[in-house]
């Protein structure tokens, strides 16, 4: 299909109001990228800037090696799927699939065959003489997604597709866009979420964005496990990383970081003499935390709410000085354990230390 090449894109509006900049990214043919970030960082227009539909301000952008910033929407061999279904109301399953073939001047032989290639592919076949208002929201979304395949393009474009969907529609969506990407290998496609469900489960890799530019470009375990900086250790996983200030106090065959006012953590690297005294802030993940009865112990507190959700049961403890919760979460049911002061430890492994600067330090 398509290779894409960003090189220092930048968007700006106006004079003055910068929104992306310095962004450089290689996607490769048959990759499932996922764009993913806080609300406002930016993810939604730079995957406009890709499509045609938002002008880039600076920098390049590449389709297999032919520069087409100044290429329209139409002539870039992109097909996009929106948030909302844009399907016309008056028009079956398939004449909506087939209006953009029949746009093309297709053939009808081709448009037939193009589109019921589609509907086979995304299960579509028993819906094809219904009106978008006879199907469900899932189903219109595949007709949506079905509308893209059957022009053939060299990369799909997904804007939160799955976002008007209720809880379980969002499941069973989800999944056949897993499935429609493993029936198309060599399809490049860039997906758009908030979501990080989707994101974890459909992408080859996540592109995190943050600060105008891109804070983190991994696979999604490389983000769970090795976060290049606080923000993304934080926004990868839900519930999100616990961080905790301390200090570097001791070196040796391990390095020892001192929590303030808690226990310690151990971090399994070298230690380094030129980071004593350092003012480190530690993160551990709620899934990394356990309660112990020992001495050594990371973070000790009362708790103070307590979610059993059946398989798991996450402990809220409330730091006086106004930070904010320290959240543990432990496998199985753990009720006995509301309101009564819990000491946590974790595997050394699986703590992740960072510097003032945020960027991680030990790992």
């Amino acid at each position: 299909m398509a290779e894409l090449k960003l090189s220092e894109v930048g968007k700006t509006y106006g004079t003055s109001v910068e929104v992306l900049k310095h962004i450089n990214l290689d996607i490769e043919t048959g990759e499932l990228i996922v764009f993913v970030g806080p609300s406002g960082c930016g993810k939604s227009t730079l995957l406009r800037m890709i499509a045609g539909l938002e002008k880039i301000t600076s920098g390049t952008l590449e389709i297999d090696g032919v520069t087409v910033n100044d290429v329209p929407p139409a002539q870039r061999g992109i097909a996009m799927v929106f948030q909302s279904y844009a399907l016309y109301p008056h028009m079956t399953v398939y004449d909506n699939m087939a209006f953009a073939l029949r746009i093309a001047k297709k053939t009808a032989d081709e448009i037939d065959k193009a589109v019921r290639r589609a509907a086979t592919i995304l299960q579509l076949e028993p819906f094809l003489d219904r009106l978008p208002k006879a199907l469900s929201g899932g189903q219109r979304q595949r007709v949506a997604i079905g509308r893209s395949i059957v022009r053939d393009p060299k990369v799909y474009l997904f804007d939160e597709p799955l976002s008007n969907l209720d809880a379980a529609l969002r499941v069973a969506t989800r999944i056949e866009i897993a499935q429609l990407k493993e029936s198309m290998p060599n399809s490049t496609m860039i997906y758009v979420t908030h979501d990080q469900v989707e994101a974890m489960t459909l992408a080859s890799r996540i592109v995190v964005l943050a600060n105008k530019g891109i804070a983190q470009v991994g696979t999604p375990l490389e983000l769970y496990e090795r976060p290049r900086n606080e923000f993304v250790g934080q926004f990868i996983g839900s519930p999100a990383m616990n961080l905790f200030p301390g200090e570097v106090v001791d070196t040796g065959k391990r390095t020892t970081v001192r929590l303030a006012g808690q226990g310690t953590a151990v971090s399994d690297v070298p230690s380094n003499s030129s980071d004593m005294g350092l003012k480190v802030n530690v993160g551990v993940r709620p899934e990394d935390l356990a309660a112990t009865d020992g001495e050594d112990f990371l973070y000790e507190g009362q708790v103070n709410i307590l979610e059993a959700l059946g398989e798991v049961t996450l402990l809220y403890f409330v730091p006086k000085d106004g930070r904010e919760p320290v959240i543990a979460k432990l496998p199985g049911i753990h009720d006995g354990l509301r309101s009564k002061t819990v000491r946590l430890s974790a595997d050394p492994a699986k703590v992740h230390v960072f510097n003032e600067g945020n960027s991680l330090l030990y790992r």
